[in-house]
């Protein structure tokens, strides 16, 4: 048997399952339960043997994810157990952030002849960054006043759950946080922009050093950013494992009824997100003639990541490391992303414009157009920072519905099902975060279209 076989023999087993199902659920006879459970393992069965001979990370990757659905839906108590798979997946990641962004921040200044550039780089991705977060926010509103998903809900009793705790802060406060404190507290807490400010500093202070000064900081920076790479590589071999229990750990939480009441809200959000990606994203992808099949392969696997995970942290590393295979240069890669973590978060400020507009929906108040664009550009300055963590826009969204005096408990709802929502508003922040490092590099002059051309995925 090989791949082909393999692949052929999986499709095959896959259609046997689904008329299976499909026989049972339309009733025209009676299929016990025993049979469709056994049915739907032995197509896992065939998946692995499948991902066995693809021998490929993101092919382990997704097989992990329908392993995942599967113990979800038939152990639910048991998938509970596996949340610390996921964890320690998670952990081990978010050791790499603020090392990874440290040295490749620094290595790409202190190593740049030209300081203007970096400047330069700044103001043009702060303006992409605000012009598609807009695009973002607006396609949001249209979508959420389209289908009024939060007309006449009803709120089941179970989803009435503890919410993170909102903390108010003025545009003033916001500001503040952008600057580091104490940098080895921004490290703890996992706060990205105060990371890179200090990184970019850092870089600068360094660049304007004599060579011979800043020769052993730079030769150690770029030591240590290769070493992270190499420490991605060894961690991304446990990546099926830790996705896997997080979807695992998500299914059997939720179940599928828990999605009746809230289904509506669930697909406006990815109705919304695809049309983002359509409309918004892909145009841009296709006006600065970027090869659009070889720009998928390179982003899947961090996608796939983030989806699972619902921390765009998670996929940073990978993330990086595919755009500058992919011809972006490490210079204008390692100074996009991590900025553009904070400053162009395109899935979360779709969400939290959508999700807004659903609180006040469900709650029966009426906004007019201005308070609704009113809520949005706020959304824009208070989105900004966000930790890349899973239910981090939660916290904002409650800070939202205290500010324009909106109820909590359309949140509670929302919170039953924020794991699905965050896996794809997650996905979208990595897509458009990946993007703008191709946008900058062809508006630098610096896209390497061969290397696009020739990108293959591991």
């Amino acid at each position: 048997m090989n791949t082909r076989s393999s692949g052929f023999l999986s499709l095959f087993i896959f259609l046997i399952i689904a008329l299976l199902h499909f026989i049972h659920m339309e009733q025209w006879a009676t299929v016990p339960e025993n049979i469709l459970l056994i049915s739907r393992w032995t197509l896992i069965a065939s998946l692995v043997i499948f991902a066995w001979f693809k021998k490929s990370l993101t092919t382990w990757i997704f097989v992990a994810m329908a392993i995942g659905v599967e113990i979800g839906l038939d152990f639910p108590d048991f998938s509970q157990n596996l949340r610390f798979l996921s964890v320690i997946f998670l952990r081990l990641v978010k050791t790499i952030v603020a090392p990874l962004l440290f040295s490749t921040l620094v290595v790409g200044i202190a190593s740049h002849s030209n300081l203007k550039q970096v400047g330069r780089m700044g103001w043009k991705s702060i303006l992409y960054f605000e012009i598609v977060t807009t695009c973002a926010l607006i396609i949001g509103l249209v979508f959420i006043n389209l289908t009024k998903a939060g007309t006449g809900i009803e709120v089941p009793e179970a989803l009435l759950k503890e919410l993170p705790v909102a903390v108010e802060k003025t545009w003033q406060d916001h500001i503040i946080d952008i600057f580091p404190e104490n940098i080895i507290k921004s490290i703890y807490e996992g706060n990205v922009l105060p990371i890179v400010v200090f990184s970019v500093l850092f870089g600068v202070a360094l660049a304007k050093l004599s060579p011979q000064r800043k020769r052993p900081l730079l030769e150690f920076s770029e030591s240590l950013a290769e070493t992270m790479f190499r420490f991605v590589n060894i961690i991304m071999h446990f990546a099926p494992f830790g996705v896997g229990a997080a979807i695992s750990v998500t299914v059997g939480h939720l179940g599928l009824d828990i999605l009746k009441n809230l289904l509506m809200l669930l697909f406006t959000l990815y109705l919304a997100l695809t049309a983002f990606l359509l409309l918004v994203l892909l145009p841009i992808l296709i006006y600065i003639k970027v090869p659009v099949k070889q720009f998928i392969q390179a982003i899947k696997e961090p996608v796939s990541i983030a989806f699972a995970t619902t921390s765009s942290d998670s996929a940073l590393p990978i993330a990086m490391e595919n755009m500058e295979k992919f011809g972006v240069p490490r210079k204008i890669v390692s100074f996009v992303i991590p900025t553009g973590y904070t400053f162009n978060l395109d899935g979360t400020t779709l969400y939290l414009s959508l999700a807004s507009v659903f609180v006040a929906q469900a709650a029966g108040i009426h906004l007019s157009i201005g308070e609704q664009l009113m809520i949005g550009f706020s959304l824009m300055l208070t989105s900004k920072g966000v930790a890349a963590v899973p239910r981090a826009s939660l916290v904002i969204l409650i800070a939202t519905a205290s500010t324009f005096g909106f109820p909590v408990w359309p949140i509670m709802a929302i919170y039953g099902i924020d794991e699905l929502m965050d896996m794809a508003r997650t996905s979208v922040n990595v897509i458009g975060n990946t993007l703008a490092s191709c946008v900058i590099a062809r508006w630098e002059g610096e896209f390497d279209e061969t290397k696009a051309l020739a990108f293959r995925a591991d």
